[in-house]
């Protein structure tokens, strides 16, 4: 895999490790590691098949800088309405979690170098600036994207070792919480947490010289990092705080004072760690929608920007400490989006035999009776 491949990668590992990775703890600790693991390999697996089933859709169709144009081809007019009502829904409500936790950091940030900032104007300060970058291409992003990803991955390594004095392996077999349908209602949280479909379309148009097995590759190697990653930080965050606690936590700033308490060191690494977290996934998804605004309205870019950034900030300013709630509402849109469209869209394309040599989702009709089933299992965690 080449650098531009494996920054492509890093993308699609930092657009999924964002507000899942301080979301993952406060709802899973509870139920216990082992449900919680079986739970996340399960919904890591699913995402990760859906992800293959929109590659597929996008090479055969021609691809495009949006699902707006692969839509349009596989679906028609009414799928492409419907996708893009789905896409804005989804990228909104993602881009407004993101918006709530940096501004959160921000704000902390601010105080500790002794300035006064309020929560609003850091929610405006974190959009407008980080839009700009995100405006300037794909290339800036993934160049970035890359030095971010590796900083993020030091200081989790650096905030796992000051961590391990104080873990116990006591607090690894604690369950406070034995409601399994309660663990199963968390699954829209989990797949938000890998919900890192939306840069495909992207990813496949940046790396247009890439062979389908290298575009293949790419997507999979991109979903094993943020779920080894997950693993790792719910096993270090359960193993040092009592998941009687966690469950308490609502915000970013009181999961982080929950370890300062007993590991005063941990608090700078974990801030630079969650501060990436989030800024990664921001680009990620905010370059999702800059290029599907630029698809669509087919705009200039300073009308592309105002269109991409001004609604997500405005949401994110009037559903202020909303921030799990808003991950859960991005869980259920995307049930719809990530598995249901790819699956319309490969089954319109496999029933007209288009492009037989190109790139084909392994499993056949096995896997997409598979991909069914799990897009309803997740539409029944969200009503039981």
């Amino acid at each position: 895999m080449n650098t531009k491949l494996m920054g492509s990668a890093l993308i699609i590992s930092g657009t999924a490790l964002g507000a899942g990775m301080l979301a993952i703890p406060m709802v899973l600790a509870q139920f216990g590691l082992l449900y919680g693991t079986l739970l996340m390999v399960l919904i890591w697996f699913g995402t990760t098949y859906s992800a293959l089933l929109l590659l597929e859709a996008t090479i055969k169709s021609g691809g495009g800088l949006g699902l707006n144009s692969i839509a349009r081809k596989t679906l028609g007019k009414g799928g492409q309405l419907l996708t893009n009502g789905l896409l804005y829904a989804l990228l909104i409500c993602l881009l407004m979690a993101y918006i709530l936790g940096a501004a959160d950091l921000l704000v902390q940030a601010a105080s500790a170098l002794g300035l006064e900032l309020t929560f609003m104007h850091s929610q405006i300060i974190f959009t407008l600036t980080t839009g700009v970058i995100v405006a300037c291409g794909t290339g800036v992003i993934d160049k970035l994207n890359r030095l971010l990803f590796f900083v993020m991955l030091a200081s989790l390594l650096m905030t796992l070792a000051v961590l391990l004095p104080e873990f116990s392996t006591d607090n690894l077999s604690q369950v406070s919480n034995s409601d399994h349908i309660g663990l199963i209602k968390t699954s829209a949280v989990l797949f938000t947490s890998f919900g890192f479909m939306v840069v495909i379309p992207s990813l496949v148009s940046y790396n247009s010289e890439a062979s389908d097995k290298q575009l293949r590759n790419m997507v999979i190697v991109g979903s094993i990092i943020p779920l080894v990653c997950y693993l790792c930080w719910l096993f270090a965050v359960v193993g040092n705080l009592p998941a009687g606690q966690l469950k308490e936590f609502a915000s970013v700033s009181e999961l982080m004072a929950g370890f300062e308490h007993d590991a005063p060191w941990v608090g700078g690494f974990l801030s630079v760690f969650t501060g990436l977290a989030l800024l990664t996934s921001f680009f990620g998804v905010a370059m999702s929608l800059f290029h599907q605004n630029s698809d669509t309205f087919n705009q200039n870019r300073v009308v592309t920007y105002v269109l991409t950034f001004v609604l997500p900030l405005v949401g994110a300013i009037l559903a202020a400490d909303q921030f799990l709630s808003v991950l859960a509402y991005a869980g259920i849109i995307l049930v719809f989006l990530a598995v249901f469209v790819p699956l319309a869209m490969v089954y319109k394309l496999r029933l007209a035999n288009a492009l037989p040599e190109r790139y084909t989702a392994e499993g056949g009709n096995v896997m997409m009776v598979f991909a069914l089933l799990f897009g309803g299992f997740l539409l029944a965690s969200q009503v039981i």
